[in-house]
């Protein structure tokens, strides 16, 4: 399993400008026998747009509920780390998770809080870092 770039799609600025209506969008398959029309939410169109982009570049994307339930080798794959070093995480308390019968599931929602957690504490220590850089001036 491959997974690139966990996290929330937002399509980028030129996208978003030609999808920026809230209205529905009406789709019709060219050279469908029936020449149905379908009509999608803007929303769907607007991850639509993002997920065939993503897919154009050559990566992977992968969706996801955020109410689905992982094993812990596929919320280790996504986090890039070993299934033991995850399993410590659990342990730990890190990730929320809970057990079934003696398997532990992580829920989605609760890796990407901790992916998100994570980052956002390498943030601050590098700003940290940078601030007592500019302080004794190197």
């Amino acid at each position: 399993m491959m997974v690139s770039n966990v996290g929330t799609i937002s399509p980028p600025v030129d996208q978003a400008s030609r999808l920026g209506s809230k209205t529905p969008l009406r789709l019709r398959v060219v050279g469908d026998p029936g020449d149905e029309t379908v009509v999608i939410p803007s929303s769907a169109a607007e991850m639509l747009v993002v997920i065939l982009d993503e897919m154009g570049r050559g990566n992977t994307v992968t969706v996801i509920p955020v109410h689905a339930e992982l094993t812990p080798q596929e919320a280790a794959e996504m986090l890039r780390i070993s299934r033991p070093s995850l399993i410590q995480l659990l342990d730990d308390g890190k990730i929320e998770y809970r057990k079934v019968g003696t398997h532990p599931r992580v829920r989605f929602e609760s890796l990407i809080a901790h992916k998100r957690r994570v980052h956002a504490e390498r943030i601050a220590a590098l700003n940290e870092l940078a601030a007592y850089d500019q302080e004794i001036g190197i």
